[in-house]
């Protein structure tokens, strides 16, 4: 091989590199949730009556890939002491142990196992740990670009009894609805 050629497959070699390297740059976001731009919303019926509330605290990360799904992993977490229902009496009572035991369990988290497309969209499978208490749960998603982030949109039922929240309350429903609102800001 003479001299112009090892340039060349040199020159081959570098920019394929490079376009490799991009590529992987591009795909594997990562992005930190932004407690500011995101909801995450309860809803439960009490005596018969829907009510509900929302969580703030949002931490954790999330490395978000459109065209690869399977190499998504969302690590989130909230507050459990931030629990608002807009009822400062009733937030004090579901910070005590029989409700979330804000004390001894101060987070709320869900670890993503494995994210699919789905239609337009996508399913993530995960599991979800409430007052100590981990259950797999699976819900669809949707991310929408932003210009500084994604906006990822779901919502999932499950229920309070499984975590050991709320006693056995015969008042209380057992199923509750989580609404998700999650902004990844770029990092």
């Amino acid at each position: 091989m003479n001299r112009l050629q090892k340039y060349n497959t040199m020159k081959n070699l570098f920019t394929l590199a490079t376009v490799l390297f991009s590529v992987f740059i591009i795909h594997a976001q990562q992005y930190k949730p932004a407690d500011d731009k995101s909801s995450v919303k309860f809803s439960i019926r009490n005596f018969g009556i829907s009510t509900g509330g929302d969580f703030k605290g949002l931490d954790g990360k999330i490395e978000f890939d459109k065209v690869s799904p399977e190499k998504t992993v969302f690590n989130i977490s909230i507050s459990s002491a931030t629990v608002n229902t807009d009822n400062s009496s009733r937030d004090s009572h579901l910070r005590k142990e029989e409700y979330f035991d804000v004390a001894q369990y101060p987070k709320i988290s869900f670890v993503s196992e494995k994210v699919t497309t789905r239609g337009a969209g996508y399913l993530v499978s995960g599991k979800l740990t409430i007052k100590g208490t981990t259950k797999n749960i699976s819900f669809p998603f949707k991310a929408t670009a932003g210009t500084d982030g994604y906006l990822f949109e779901g919502s999932f039922q499950l229920n309070r009894r499984d975590y050991g929240v709320g006693g056995s309350s015969m008042v209380l429903s057992d199923n509750v609805t989580v609404s998700l609102a999650v902004f990844g800001k770029n990092l």
